[in-house]
């Protein structure tokens, strides 16, 4: 293969919430294959069919509903053993294919009663909101006990219902994305010119730039192209980061050789054709 590039991949920093790659070596259209990949085709588990028994609170119903479905719920442990739920034979929902969730809270005191994913309780505990997972008792960073609010009660106000988390994508809905986000950065210095500065000298300088202090930006280079990608995974809690990382690069190859595959198959009876 004439054009065939062998991509190189450092990995610089793992933590329980990102992952910082370096990609060199291929250009700009594998490497936002990879950005969207991660975004929109890694599956996840998030809730997906709710049943409202009880609902006196001040939200309707489709508002709950809509909160409940985008709490990220920890998909590491099970994601890969549930089915699609188009894919499963079962008539309604099974273990197969789906978790349960169930939440009763009704408020009996005189002070507002907060409902959070505290409450919500899960027929698997390995598939849990990610407020509600295990963690170290030492752990002092901001935000790890907080859970997450789903709605208040005032007293005799009460909330009940059932609801299923299935297998999904982020094409499908972004409740079902698994990132928070993902930065993307190829021109440090800015030497191709996409991005106009109104003051170059007044904006922050990135991370990996590699001009002095005293340079706001590289002089403009219009031959130059973008070879080399720096990448911040930031993972929503559904998956661990670098879990995300590993599952897109699975899916994309998986993609194009299927697509390899069907070219092949192509060109063969184009070839029959015209013998």
């Amino acid at each position: 293969m004439p054009y065939a590039r062998f991509p190189n991949v450092t990995v610089n920093e793992v933590t329980e919430e990102n992952v910082k790659l370096t990609l060199e070596n291929t250009d700009l259209s594998m490497a936002n294959a990879l950005r969207r990949t991660f975004i929109a085709e890694v599956p996840t588990m998030a809730i997906d069919w709710i049943q409202i028994m009880s609902n006196s609170t001040v939200l309707h119903d489709e508002f709950i509903a809509h909160r409940v479905g985008l709490i990220p719920l920890t998909s590491d442990d099970v994601v890969d053993r549930i089915h699609y739920k188009r894919d499963c034979m079962c008539d309604d929902f099974c273990p197969d294919c789906a978790v349960e969730f169930s939440l009763d809270v009704k408020c009996v005191d005189d002070s507002t009663r907060a409902v959070t994913t505290r409450d919500l309780m899960s027929s698997n505990q390995k598939c849990v909101p990610v407020t509600s997972r295990p963690r170290e008792s030492d752990s002092t960073d901001y935000g790890l006990t907080d859970d997450i609010l789903i709605v208040k009660l005032r007293r005799g106000q009460e909330v009940k219902f059932k609801a299923f988390a299935t297998k999904g994508f982020g094409k499908e809905h972004a409740k079902w994305i698994p990132t928070a986000g993902i930065a993307f950065e190829y021109d440090p210095d800015n030497i191709l010119r996409h991005t106009t500065y109104p003051k170059p000298e007044e904006w922050p300088k990135s991370e990996h730039s590699e001009t002095d202090e005293d340079t706001a930006q590289a002089p403009y280079d219009y031959k130059a192209k973008p070879s080399k990608f720096f990448i911040n995974v930031e993972s929503s809690g559904a998956l661990q980061p670098c879990n995300v990382v590993l599952s897109g690069l699975n899916i994309l190859k998986q993609k194009l050789s299927d697509l390899q595959v069907q070219l092949q198959h192509e060109m063969a009876q184009e070839a029959l054709t015209i013998g």
